[in-house]
Formats: structure tokens, sequence, C-alpha cells
């Protein structure tokens, strides 16, 4: 990366709070929200989620997404203050979930345009798009603003993933698929909702505006991943390994590693085999193998998962919590898209 950019506010809704310091407290705490949802599995039995505790339960689907958003919006917008909003010029890039039963390319298109006509309200300068799908789609959207701020467009980028897999038709699939943690199955998740938003700025432009350095994006990388859940052999981490190595491209391995993982590994077997190659493919990288799953205290959050991982990361720098300077986050989406996202503490520089 040869424009450095900086992350100067983030904000965070999940089952486990409301804010980015709330949510990534809880999750340092090991505080989990998977609770009972009135919702019967094939046995009659409720099912367990991990669901947002302000939203009313007979909301579902897209419906859940807004207040999420707005919420995260809302956050980000009072800390950044009016001065810099109005300086700086506004360019929002979501991450939504690929289609599956409970959420279709509609029901993106209508969370896109209930964002567009929010900040209409408050900003009409600001420019939104969907700009990523699924759990990596939020760190395609920071790659999206890494490349815009190297040929010199200087926006206040709001990167922000939501999800919300609360919806009828989506436990049914999950179920179909036996990919919901329940009784009888062997590596299910817990579906869970959130939403996270990471505001970045190149580091002239952080100056002028004389907002915090919360972070440094060392490097972003993306890749696809060609041996889906439904391969015959499972993942070998090809496309992850590409993410990781694009991501660290600009560290000297000699000397710097990663020191923290951030990882949306939700208990499925696919995805901890495929961490498993990754870190054999990658020994250099790594200063140890262990790695931080918040997915056991918030559930699976999705398209949310690469902001917030991204949070986790930023608040562990704020709290002096870190086992070093560097930390990496990584996701993957069901569709193959693969993304990895190098921070640094700004003390380290």
């Amino acid at each position: 990366m040869n424009t450095q950019i900086d992350v100067v506010a983030v904000g965070a809704r999940t089952p486990v709070g409301l804010t980015a310091e709330s949510s990534a407290a809880s999750v340092r705490a090991g505080i989990s929200r998977c609770r009972e949802y009135p919702f019967a599995d094939p046995h009659g039995e409720p099912i367990v989620v991990a669901a947002d505790g302000l939203l009313d339960r007979k909301i579902e689907g897209r419906g859940r997404f807004v207040p999420m958003a707005e919420s995260i919006f809302e956050e980000v917008q009072a800390k950044l203050g009016q001065e810099a909003l109005q300086a700086g010029k506004l360019r929002v890039l979501l991450a939504l979930p690929e289609t599956r039963p409970g959420f279709s390319e509609a029901d993106a298109a209508w969370v896109a345009n209930a964002m567009v006509a929010r900040f209409r309200t408050k900003d009409s300068s600001a420019r939104v798009e969907i700009a990523g799908r699924g759990h990596a789609g939020a760190i395609r959207a920071v790659e999206q603003a890494a490349r815009e701020c190297a040929e010199g467009r200087y926006n206040l980028f709001l990167v922000a993933g939501v999800d919300s897999y609360l919806h009828a038709d989506t436990f049914a699939w999950l179920e179909r698929s036996r990919r919901f943690a329940q009784p009888g199955i062997r590596s299910g998740f817990i579906p869970g909702e959130g939403a996270g938003c990471l505001v970045l700025a190149t580091t002239a432009l952080r100056r002028r505006l004389r907002l915090p350095q919360l972070a440094i994006v060392r490097g972003v990388g993306t890749a696809q991943e060609h041996n889906l859940r439904d391969s015959d052999t499972g993942s070998f981490g090809i496309g992850m390994t590409q993410a990781v190595e694009g991501a660290v491209a600009g560290l000297d391995l000699s000397r710097e590693g990663v020191d923290l993982l951030y990882t949306d590994i939700n208990g499925e077997r696919y995805r901890s085999e495929e961490w498993g190659f990754v870190a054999l493919r990658t020994p250099s990288v790594w200063k140890s193998p262990g790695y931080k799953a918040p997915s056991d205290c918030w559930g699976d959050v999705g398209a949310a998962f690469g902001a917030l991982g991204g949070i986790l990361a930023v608040r562990a720098f704020a709290r002096g919590y870190g086992r070093g300077p560097r930390a990496l986050v990584i996701a993957g989406s069901d569709g193959g898209l693969r993304g990895a996202m190098l921070l640094q503490d700004p003390q380290a520089s």
C-alpha cells in the first residue's frame, strides 16, 4: 500500500453490546448471548441463536438490518463530529449477505436504498454502494477504499457490514444443509446478527480533519477459493493463503509478524480445516497459531464480521491487552471470497 490509511472511528451493534466499546469489552470478558429463540426445530425443540436484545422478535430478515445499520452510523458520526462530517466527503461502502433463502437480491437493494435515504436526510453528499458480500465482504470494501485512496480520492470511507440470519426461511435452509448447531449435527453454527463500521481516511485527511488515529491499515488482500464446502476434497486453504500473503506483503517477516488473529471460524469443520492448511502454508507469518473466534459470544455474524473483527483489534490496541502491535482479521464468504486485513497499533509506528 503506497498511501497510508488510518482507522479514525468505529461503531458496532451486536448481541453483546450496543457500541463498539461495549461489544469488544463483552467479547474480551467472554460474555455470550446465545439464547433460545421462539422458533422450533424439526423435533419441536426451541432453537438457539444470538439475537439483538432490543429488536422485536416478530421482525425478521431485512427488517432487522436497517435499525442495526442506523445505530452504527449514528455512533460513528457522533464520534467524528459535525466539523469533520461537513469538511470530509462521505463514501459509504456496504457489505451485505450473499443471496440465500430469507435474503434475496431485492432485499440487498432494499437495504442499500434505505441507507441512501438515511444519508440523504443527514448529508446529501454521501455516496452509498454495496461493495462486498458475505463474511469477507467488508474486507473487500476496505480493499476498494485503499485502491481509491491510492488514486487520490481522499474521502472519509465508512466501511460497514450488517447481517442477520434471523428469518424463518434462513433457519429452514440451515437445517436442510445441516449447518444449524443442533443435537445430532456435528459441525453446525449458531446464527447471529450484528453490524459494524470502520471509518477510514488517509493520514493526510485525518490530520486535516484532526481525527484520532486508532489503527493503521498495513495491508489488505482478497482472493477466490474454488474448493467450496460442497467440494469432494474440502478446502486446502489456497484462497485464504493468497489473501493472507497479500495482506502481509508489506511486512518484514524476519522481525515483524502477526501477534493477534481474529477469525470468523464458527464451529463448522470446513472452516477449521481451512485455517489449519493456511497455518501450515504460512508459518513465517504467525508469532503464535492461536486465534480469537468471537462466534462463541455473538454467534455467526455473517457479513458484519470483517468490520467487527477490525473493531476487536482496534479496541485491543486502545486498551493495551493485545499480545503485540499487529492484528490480522480473516474471513471467508460461502461463495469463495476470502479476505485478510492487517491492522497495526499506531503507538508502534
